[in-house]
């Protein structure tokens, strides 16, 4: 179960044993050509729904770093919160939405 793009994104389903009680044992972990992540599952029922929810994720990351702002309490990324950061991302993130993102409309309206 996952979505996978040779080069640009890879999306897989894993089981974890947790080791602290509160912490999801479904996790969402989200590869490639952009900063890694994990995506908990309460919201993710599929992969395409969790691809969304690192875009969104990281859409907070990038207007807080345009802005100056914070990016602590915010999902990860591996490189500092600058301006040109954020547009790189920014860039990144946009392709993965038009033009992969959008081939699962009716994964994501589910």
């Amino acid at each position: 179960m996952g979505i996978y793009y040779v080069g640009i994104v890879g999306g897989f389903l894993f089981k974890i044993q947790p080791l602290r009680q509160h912490v999801d044992e479904w996790v969402w972990v989200l590869v490639g050509d952009l900063p890694p992540a994990y995506i908990t599952c309460e919201e993710c029922p599929n992969a395409a729904c969790a691809l969304d929810g690192y875009i969104g994720a990281m859409q907070e990351w990038i207007e807080a770093a345009e802005a100056g702002k914070s990016v602590e309490d915010l999902i990860p990324v591996n490189v500092p919160a600058t301006f040109e950061n954020a547009q790189n991302l920014k860039s990144r993130l946009l392709m993965l939405d038009e033009r992969i993102l959008s081939l699962y409309q009716d994964d994501l309206d589910e």
